[in-house]
């Protein structure tokens, strides 16, 4: 077996960084947030056949769609003769979970191997301390700044998906959230904490921009997409579902990454009180959480008070959604957040839901496509759809589902009587 090529402090200096690309917003501010810090890091755009044929190639084929994808898109642009292997490193999360996501950066060190790329360094991105590197360091600065910028991404992101369906400038949103992701690295530079400083204030004119933008209010079909957490924003996974969808005359509603996040800090607390533990631990866990409830309630309030949008759903809210459909205990890969979810869009007006998965994903066969029948006895409104996701699976067929599940949603918001 190969040994561990380290990131060292002497190569932060002058290599380049390729980070994957699953939220264009969210990981456009992060990428920002980690050039303030010294590390040039570039977010990449490549996708194509060329990416999930560099998957199948270096990758076995049993193996996860994102896997695939993820690992797909760092040989695609190694091999696009762009960057300077010598000079280059690769970054990659590891949840340290139960899911095959934790074994992602392994498969990217075989990859590599397997493509003659053995000596280009692979991070791994853990709060945990799963593995270590000289030349890259979590800092507490850098934490701040990256957990600030996830809560703006999914404010922006929430907006937009609200108020692009009906705006009469045709790209106005997206030059919205180019303006203020600007904006905010901008304040970040600036000053360290001015992110989290002046977040309030950013928080209530992001919320005023979005309620300024021209639109034409008309009543379109409320779709809700949940998953596996690649395939849910990855438009490189979801073949641009969100496009698909706004093309189609949807609007689209995407619970944002925080939750996610939070989740995963939830499991900590619940752990302990199902299997014992470390009481400080929970306590400690228990402590970020309430800070970060409290920062969601300052985003809820000032949304609602500055514009006629809805804010992003606090993740106390989604876990009380659960209540009586699946126990806490369920926790694999998305685990019971996911049903939570689609809990949560149906209660708040959006029945339609498509669910998103790699095939053969089973945690997510359990707690997305097992409990629709569940969710359809709890809440008789509901139009789930379960889609797959893998390099068999034709676009065609997919967009055929969603055009089915869409004729379902239309004729309930018409009040035309279902043909049985």
């Amino acid at each position: 077996m190969q040994e561990r090529i380290e990131f060292t402090r002497e190569m932060k200096r002058d290599y380049t960084i390729l980070m994957p690309n699953m939220l264009p917003v969210h990981f456009r501010l992060l990428r920002d947030v980690f050039r303030l810090h010294g590390y040039n890091m570039v977010l990449l755009d490549n996708e194509g056949p060329g990416v999930v044929e560099a998957g199948l190639k270096y990758v076995h084929n049993d193996t996860c769609y994102p896997a695939l994808l993820c690992i797909g898109q760092f040989i695609d642009a190694l091999q696009s003769g762009r960057y300077d292997l010598n000079k280059t490193a690769l970054i990659i999360t590891q949840t340290g979970g139960g899911c095959r996501a934790s074994n992602y950066i392994h498969l990217l060190r075989k990859a590599l191997i397997k493509a003659g790329l053995s000596h280009v360094p692979v991070i791994s991105l853990n709060p945990a301390g799963l593995e270590k590197n000289s030349g890259f360091q979590l800092t507490p600065t850098l934490l701040l700044q990256a957990m600030v910028t996830i809560l703006y991404a999914d404010v922006l992101m929430c907006l937009k998906n609200q108020v692009e369906p009906y705006e009469n400038d045709p790209g106005a949103c997206a030059r919205l959230v180019d303006h203020w992701a600007e904006k905010l690295t901008d304040q970040f530079k600036r000053h360290p904490r001015a992110g989290a400083l002046h977040f309030k204030r950013n928080i209530r004119e992001i919320a005023r921009d979005f309620d300024r933008v021209p639109h034409t209010p008309e009543e379109k079909v409320k779709v809700g997409i949940v998953g596996e957490i690649y395939v849910k924003y990855s438009s490189l996974a979801n073949n641009h579902l969100e496009r698909f969808l706004l093309e189609q005359g949807c609007e689209v509603n995407v619970p944002g990454l925080m939750g996610f996040l939070l989740n995963a800090l939830d499991h900590n607390i619940d752990d302990v009180n199902l299997y014992g533990g470390n009481r400080f631990s929970q306590l400690l866990c228990k402590a970020v959480m309430r800070y970060v409830n409290h920062i969601e309630a300052v985003i809820a309030r000032a949304v609602r008070k500055n514009s006629r949008l809805n804010p992003p759903t606090p993740y106390r809210t989604t876990r009380r959604e659960l209540d009586g459909v699946l126990g806490v205990g369920c926790k694999m890969g998305e685990g019971w957040l996911l049903t939570a979810e689609m809990c949560e869009l149906i209660d708040s007006g959006v029945p339609n839901i498509v669910c998103v998965q790699p095939f053969g994903c089973l945690p997510n066969h359990i707690a997305g496509k097992g409990t629709i029948r569940a969710l359809r006895e709890k809440f008789p409104e509901a139009n789930i759809v379960p889609i797959d996701y893998d390099p068999g699976a034709t676009r065609v067929n997919q967009e055929n589902r969603l055009k089915l599940m869409l004729s379902v949603a239309r004729e309930s918001l018409s009040g035309t009587p279902k043909v049985s």
